[in-house]
């Protein structure tokens, strides 16, 4: 995975404000090192995952592979927009909806979601069901399926 995809790409952005990492893995050592002015809080419960959604401006997430990104809706449910590639799974989730940005330009997505309002993010976590997720999971292996290429991902731009 080229490194502009990765949680080094947000590391390295140009951005306002301080980067706070939650999750650990085998890189962590070495991206504290690279990053020191970075926050790296390690594996946090739930709860202390809704303090800091509930705190931060943006939840930025630059994975290219992810699926349907959980964390996504977890963010958007506290009200905190996301910043995102225009790819599966920030697709479903996002999509045209003006609730985060999806832009292959992390910074600019990062940028464009501080505009967004906090209840806009919460609103559209709201809309989420179990059928409604079941309905766009079947849908995408339905697509994945034919022959179709996949919605938005071959436009260039932002989405929001």
């Amino acid at each position: 995975i080229p490194r502009r995809f990765t949680v080094e790409a947000f590391l390295a952005l140009d951005l306002p404000g301080s980067k706070l990492v939650a999750g650990d893995g085998p890189s962590r050592r070495a991206l504290q090192t690279s990053y020191p002015q970075a926050q790296f809080l390690g594996t946090q419960g739930s709860d202390a995952l809704a303090v800091h959604y509930a705190s931060a401006d943006v939840l930025v997430f630059p994975s290219r592979t992810d699926t349907f990104g959980m964390v996504l809706l977890e963010a958007l449910a506290c009200g905190l927009p996301v910043a995102a590639l225009p790819v599966p799974g920030p697709l479903d989730v996002i999509g045209t909806s003006g609730a985060g940005v999806l832009d292959m330009d992390l910074r600019a997505a990062c940028l464009a979601a501080l505009e967004i309002p906090r209840g806009k993010a919460r609103a559209h976590a709201l809309t989420f069901t179990w059928a409604k997720s079941a309905r766009q999971f079947l849908d995408n292996i339905l697509l994945a399926k034919s022959s179709a290429p996949w919605p938005m991902t071959a436009r260039p731009g932002l989405f929001r």
